[in-house]
């Protein structure tokens, strides 16, 4: 399905765990420079649009756009990979958690270029060396997260398109933002369906292998399992799961 059927059908409750990380949104503003025009492509309820500046939004999902607050900022429907803007119509372009949704990345991402001045792009390093081998949930409880991203460009090929440096985004173990990796110390969340229903690589793998996911790592959290193969997080305030900033 489309990323708007996607979240029209997942995305009723998305306010409630996905919320603003300030850790992680004052690295994104302070990438967006001195920018004060910019456009927040795949912009979903408006968690990381700065407050201080002139943003618009595009969102395909009506469901994602009923749920933003009055005061946010003014949203169109549209997709990133058919802005329509003129070349250059804004000082910066932002997207947040969004590419592994559009249908082709480079096209979204140069459509983008081609509007604003600047670019930053919090995204994801799906690699194996990314957080297909380093964070537990994929690696030991839903390998299927794998074929989801057959086909698809890597975080390099993203950042070579659009001429962009990479940066690390680490994870704070209280991360307010329920993203897919956010609870990577608090395994117990994963249990939670109201959790699973804020991200939308559960509804893609499908519930056969959600079930099969929890109920799995239900048993280790009981059995002392979890915390025998994880006992290096314990200690550890962030996480480095391949989140990344590109900015161009």
């Amino acid at each position: 399905m489309s990323s708007a059927q996607l979240y029209d059908t997942i995305g009723a409750t998305y306010t409630v765990t996905r919320r603003t990380e300030p850790r992680i949104a004052a690295r994104i503003w302070a990438a967006l420079g001195d920018a004060q025009t910019i456009l927040n492509v795949g912009a979903g309820t408006g968690s990381y649009e700065p407050p201080d500046r002139h943003v618009l939004a595009v969102e395909p999902s009506a469901l994602m756009r009923s749920q933003r607050s009055p005061d946010a900022a003014p949203c169109l429907v549209g997709s990133a990979e058919n802005l329509p803007f003129d070349d250059h119509s804004f000082d910066a372009a932002m997207t947040v958690s969004s590419i592994h949704h559009w249908q082709d990345p480079i096209a979204g991402l140069r459509e983008m270029r081609r509007v604003a001045r600047r670019m930053v792009v919090f995204t994801h390093d799906t690699s194996h060396t990314g957080w297909l081998h380093r964070f537990w949930l994929t690696r030991d409880y839903l390998p299927e997260v794998a074929d989801l991203l057959v086909g698809r460009p890597s975080v390099t090929e993203q950042a070579r398109a659009i001429g962009a440096r990479m940066e690390p985004v680490l994870i704070p173990w209280d991360c307010a933002d329920g993203f897919f990796e956010a609870y990577w110390r608090r395994p117990e969340a994963y249990l939670e369906e109201n959790v699973r229903h804020g991200m939308s690589v559960w509804a893609r793998v499908g519930p056969e292998a959600e079930q099969r996911a929890v109920h799995s790592l239900r048993d280790d959290l009981a059995s002392g399992r979890w915390a025998e193969r994880n006992r290096d997080l314990v200690d550890l305030d962030a996480a480095e799961l391949g989140l990344r900033l590109l900015i161009a």
